[in-house]
């Protein structure tokens, strides 16, 4: 996997994650993020996010991160 791929889904990720923060509720916005993923995110996308979270995953927001357990 390429770095830039890498950087552009941490920052894709990031940015749906600070879409959906209105709601107040960390576990809602979390779910509501895992949703998004599952739904537009190819498999491959999901596997290399999930790949990047179990390795390092500290770019990633606290919401993104618990989105992509939920997947």
């Amino acid at each position: 996997m390429g770095n830039h791929q890498l950087a552009s889904l941490i920052k894709m990720a990031n940015q749906i994650a600070a879409n959906n923060t209105h709601i107040g509720d960390d576990v809602a916005e979390a779910k509501m993020v895992a949703d998004h993923l599952r739904k537009f995110w190819a498999r491959s996308m999901k596997a290399q996010i999930t790949e990047y979270l179990e390795s390092d995953g500290s770019e990633l927001s606290p919401i993104a991160k618990q989105a992509i357990v939920l997947l």
